[in-house]
């Protein structure tokens, strides 16, 4: 009789194996073996790791244990993303100092990622708060400093009134701070930045070289917030006596010059110079300008936001008709892009348009769709499809790319306009008001203005000593740390009290994993072994900015000499989240549910309602919505607690299994237990194995026929990122060899030792201990991946549909390789091309067959 396959106790055991044989560190020498370098988005440590951050990591884990077996030598660390707000939180909340709360955190979570079996590198393993770190960092920020790359200017930032600090645009939720509530403000301050639109076009153009590597919609969306456009700059001159003084024309820049016939207003961001101007002698406008500063802060805060404006009085010149046009301040303008000012066609751009019919401004179309008249009109939704220009003078008739370059050529013509690429991506603001960041290493002298610290004083590091007791950032209250002498002058000077952007820090790790150790930022020649990363696996939310952030420093560190390497990322996968339904009782004074962990909570079938229970109180529960897993709601499920009931294999096959990886999946105790049903199944053939079963010919030569299926059909969903098919295999390959239950000890040896090499990157454990039960040498680990022969792999049978008209009526099953007069009598014979054929009296004229593809039928 079987024995069950205990996971408390193989799974340990087969941890320390790994242990005891270091089997995960590799070594920066030249093995010989072509490399191959895993990397999964590092993780903040908040404290516990759930779920739907072990699906991220066991996705590439997966790819790192199936890249061994093949041969590759596999570099796969693990590091902290660990400054940042959310510690500074603590400390104010907890009276905890932020490293001790953060590093305390990191030990919890590198205890519970251990539990996970993956196959880590931990020798390499560090932290962004480790001074052995951000000193290396403030080391190359200097270089770039050197090469103009780093420049400090005035900048708009949101400001938080009650915090004293600056919020990036994520951390402004409906116009309110994230942590404090306060109204946000929009303030100039003296900001460090990085050139990052030094970069523009290469970062662009870069994106064409990860094609068929990285999702299509992540190249897209990094494409537009680089935000390249070809367009018009152009002077609009203000009617005579009614320029303001100093200005003689607005300036605008636009991308559809092909519709200035229908410009209704010319309009101003609230911070445009002349709108400034204004506001300084009108209390009116000052007031406007001021609530225009606190709307939202990002661009599509501001686009989804009411449209709101202040007619200035002013008027300005049409350059084509000489008709007066009057000149508003809008809220929905960014001063950023382009040149702060617009000229506004309602018809054809939707925020002119809902601008236009709140102040009863003109609508006029000068595009018309395809079959339009000259009556075409717009209601509530602007036009911006293709067509022919009308109601435009010299344009009408042309398409849209040739009124553009006619109307750019006439402006150009009479010299007051001329063509220009813009770009919407800006600089990189990186400074933070804040403690918890990595500090910039400048001192200010008042005689020689910002002074980069030597090299031999790095790293500058925080202090410890600090307090969290008043609001702002604690640096600045620190004399000791902020005061010191200039080292050019040794004059009195202050230390730069704010601290890189987080984002600074995870910009360039996977550089530094290349060799964590190195006196240099980057061990150059380490680099050159595994860089780039082959396979980076995380969330799309970091599409944009982490993304393009670390493709501009690996740009700009290449540029400076300290690495060989222009794309960081050869391949991207982002995978989707993990869910889970939400559980609250009641609300909080303040409006807000108190969320249930799901650990508390007893699920029940009442008249045929789901209801729920909190298990330590009784109290009855509202189910809330299928929501990402996170801390914040509680619907987390803690792998340790999955693993204490299932086992580590279960819940990484579970997750695995259950959807496509790019795709959320709702986590479900019914799915987590039927994967703990398939290990103890997996093990049952393993341990009922019997090495003296004779052969069996024809059992035993299916049984090797479909073990090389198995083969193909696993490597390719492996190797494709279709994970959950690869598993879905495996369940049907374990089917297959349980059904040839006759096969012979040779046949069934090779199908078992090939299935728990098949399984070794899912379900690690049990391959092990499957490994051992089948009498195999070493470790599975450290076995090659299976190689299927192609003949023996191929299917025999095919199914072709049978398509009439274009159109799929029905498909047959044949033989592979059956002949054409095969193929069209089955087709012909299938009932359900019979029936669709008579419902509609149709008559076979003619059959066309594409060998083992596809079936076509003529019919009239």
């Amino acid at each position: 009789m079987a024995t069950r396959y205990e996971p408390k106790t193989a799974e340990p055991r087969q941890q320390a194996r790994w242990a005891a044989a270091d089997a995960f560190s590799v070594s920066n020498d030249d093995t010989g073996r072509p490399k191959y370098y895993v990397l999964e988005m590092f993780p903040y440590p908040s404290g516990n790791i759930h779920m739907g951050h072990a699906r991220n990591y066991v996705m590439g884990d997966v790819v790192a244990r199936h890249k061994r077996a093949q041969g590759f030598d596999v570099l796969h660390p693990m590091g902290w993303d660990a400054f940042g707000m959310p510690a500074e939180n603590a400390a104010m909340e907890r009276g905890v100092h932020p490293g001790d709360w953060t590093w305390s955190n990191i030990a919890t979570m590198r205890d519970q990622l251990k539990l996970l079996g993956l196959s880590l590198d931990w020798s390499r393993e560090f932290a962004t708060c480790d001074p052995e770190y951000y000193g290396k960092q403030q080391a190359w920020f200097l270089e770039l400093y050197k090469r103009g790359l780093v420049y400090r200017k005035d900048g708009v930032v949101n400001w938080d009134p009650v915090d004293n600090t600056v919020l990036a645009n994520e951390q402004v939720i409906d116009g309110r701070g994230w942590r404090s509530g306060a109204l946000v403000e929009k303030r100039k301050l003296n900001q460090w930045f990085l050139r990052i639109t030094q970069y523009a076009d290469d970062l662009i153009d870069g994106l064409k070289t990860l094609e068929g590597r990285w999702p299509d919609k992540v190249r897209l969306m990094q494409e537009n917030w680089i935000g390249r456009s070809r367009g018009l700059q152009m002077k609009w001159a203000f009617a005579p006596g009614a320029a303001p003084a100093g200005h003689e024309a607005v300036e605008v820049y636009t991308t559809r010059p092909d519709t200035l016939f229908g410009a209704s207003f010319v309009g101003l961001a609230p911070d445009h110079p002349i709108s400034k101007q204004l506001a300084d002698s009108n209390p009116e406008i000052a007031a406007f300008v001021a609530e225009c500063r606190k709307g939202g802060a990002s661009q599509a805060e501001i686009e989804q936001a009411e449209k709101i404006g202040w007619d200035t009085g002013l008027k300005v010149v049409h350059p084509f008709t000489g008709a007066e046009v009057p000149v508003w301040i809008a809220n929905f303008i960014l001063s950023e892009y382009g040149t702060g000012a617009i000229f506004a066609c309602p018809a054809h751009d939707q925020r002119d348009l809902d601008f236009a019919r709140k102040y009863g401004l003109p609508v006029i179309p000068v595009v018309r769709p395809e079959g339009a008249g000259d009556d075409f009109a717009v209601g509530d939704e602007a036009y911006t499809g293709l067509g022919s220009i009308f109601h435009s003078d010299f344009l009408n008739g042309l398409d849209i790319e040739a009124a553009k370059a006619e109307a750019i050529a006439r402006i150009e013509a009479a010299a007051v306009g001329e063509a220009k690429t813009i770009y919407r991506l800006r600089d990189w603001g990186v400074s933070r008001q804040r403690y918890w960041g990595c500090p910039i290493p400048i001192i200010h002298c008042e005689t020689c203005g910002p002074v980069a610290v030597p090299a031999e004083q790095l790293p500058v590091e925080l202090p410890k000593d600090v307090t969290f007791d008043v609001p702002g950032n604690p640096l600045d209250r620190h004399a000791t740390w902020k005061h010191v002498n200039c080292p050019t002058c040794g004059g009195e000077a202050r230390r730069e009290t704010d601290t890189l952007d987080t984002f600074v820090d995870s910009s360039w790790y996977f550089a530094r994993f290349a060799d964590p150790k190195a006196e240099a930022p980057i061990n150059k020649a380490a680099a050159s072994k595994w860089l780039p990363v082959d396979q980076y696996i995380g969330g799309v939310e970091h599409a944009v900015l982490h993304l393009l952030y670390a493709r501009f420093i690996t740009r700009a560190l290449s540029d400076a000499g300290l690495m060989d390497v222009k794309e960081p990322f050869a391949g991207l996968f982002t995978q989707g989240m993990v869910v889970h339904e939400t559980y609250y009782e009641g609300h909080e004074t303040s409006g807000k549910p108190r969320w249930v962990e799901p650990s508390d909570v007893r699920i029940e079938t009442v008249d045929g309602q789901r209801v729920a229970t909190r298990l330590s109180t009784g109290a009855a529960l509202t189910i809330g919505d299928i929501e990402k897993m996170s801390k914040s709601k509680k619907n987390v499920v803690a792998p340790q607690d999955i693993i204490a009931a299932y086992g580590v294999d279960a819940g990484r096959l579970f997750i695995l299994s259950d959807s496509p990886p790019e795709r959320d999946i709702q986590w479900s105790t019914g799915g987590v237990e039927g994967a703990a049903r398939f290990v103890q199944r997996v093990w049952a053939e393993f341990d009922g194995f019997e090495p003296e079963t004779p052969a069996n010919a024809d059992v035993d030569a299916s049984l090797v026929r479909e073990t090389h299926k198995a083969i193909k059909a696993v490597s390719e969903g492996v190797e494709h990122f279709r994970f959950n098919s690869a598993v879905a295999k495996l369940y049907a390959f374990l089917a297959t060899i349980r059904q040839h239950d006759k096969a012979g000890a040779e046949a069934k040896k090779t199908a078992l030792s090939t299935l728990a090499r098949l399984i070794a990157p899912f379900t690690p454990h049990l391959a092990e201990e499957a490994w051992a039960r089948l009498g195999e040498e070493g470790m599975v680990l450290d076995a090659p991946w299976p190689v299927f022969d192609a003949a023996l792999a191929a299917d025999d049978e095919v199914t072709l549909p049978v398509q009439i008209g274009g159109k799929r009526r029905g498909e047959v099953v044949l033989p592979r390789g059956s002949d054409n007069a095969a193929v069209e009598a089955a087709a012909l014979a299938n009932p359900t091309v019979q029936a669709y054929l008579a419902a509609n009296n149709l008559s076979v004229r003619k059959v066309i067959v594409v060998p083992d593809r596809i079936v076509n039928l003529v019919a009239g």
